[in-house]
């Protein structure tokens, strides 16, 4: 199945936001091809490690904020 990998970082980083722990740490339970894109990005860094997690960049903190409100926070 083809899909749209910028729409598909975009959510991706709207779902990071939500795992956000020890700072700028997020778990990296996510398609291997977008994570790899987002690590391109300069978003996160390098996926290819054997910790759980990856980093936050600063860029990919603001961004994963940015795609939450836009995607899933709720109108207060």
């Amino acid at each position: 199945m083809t899909y749209n990998r910028e729409r598909a970082a975009d959510l991706t980083m709207a779902l990071m936001y939500l795992s956000i722990h020890d700072g700028t740490r997020v778990w990296k339970g996510y398609e291997w091809d977008v994570l790899n894109f987002l690590h391109e990005r300069g978003l996160i860094s390098d996926p290819r490690s054997k910790s759980k997690s990856v980093v936050l960049t600063e860029e990919g903190e603001a961004r994963s904020k940015e795609m939450f409100a836009k995607y899933l926070a709720v109108a207060a």
